[in-house]
């Protein structure tokens, strides 16, 4: 998958006089050196369910696992449409990011196999590759999920505040 380039919305609504949109370069580079990420997913009654973890920005998608017997992975194969928001706890600084999408399970090996090395590069996590899933050589197996963006929100903090949507062609 190509990354796409976003049509990109600044809303001055919700922005502080003179503020300019983040670019998408720029927002990317947020996903890229975030550390964690909140996952939000939809449980069976309606009620939401929201969990911290990382994920990895790779070929225009963010990437998680998850054990199959996870409530997150329950909940995606049930409703894949979910939201993964990062940020940071500052009021006056820094970009609060949030990505709507679709989680779609990844099983080919190719794709494992850069994520796995990514995994490790950057969480200095070792994943193998086993089957069509992850393997942290302990027995612990997981799915791998790429949420492909379909709305992105990004939340400029501090002077100038600015509330900036990209959106995605179909």
């Amino acid at each position: 998958m190509s990354e796409l380039e976003p049509v990109v919305e600044l809303d001055q609504r919700f922005s502080s006089p003179g503020a300019v949109a983040p670019s998408w370069a720029e927002v990317t580079d947020a996903l890229n050196q975030a550390e964690i990420f909140w996952l939000s997913t939809v449980r069976r009654d309606g009620r939401p369910h929201v969990t911290p973890l990382p994920a990895i920005w790779h070929d225009g998608r963010l990437h998680i696992c998850t054990g199959d017997n996870e409530q997150k992975a329950v909940n995606l194969v049930r409703e894949p449409r979910c939201v993964l928001t990062t940020g940071s706890d500052r009021l006056n600084s820094g970009v609060d990011v949030v990505v709507e999408g679709t989680a779609e399970r990844i099983t080919d090996v190719p794709t494992l196999s850069a994520l796995a090395q990514l995994w490790k590069v950057q969480l200095d996590w070792d994943f193998s590759v086993d089957g069509d899933g992850f393997s942290d050589g302990r027995g612990g197996t997981a799915s791998v999920y790429g949420i492909a963006p379909e709305k992105v929100l990004a939340f400029g903090k501090g002077e100038p505040f600015s509330q900036t949507r990209y959106r995605f062609p179909a």
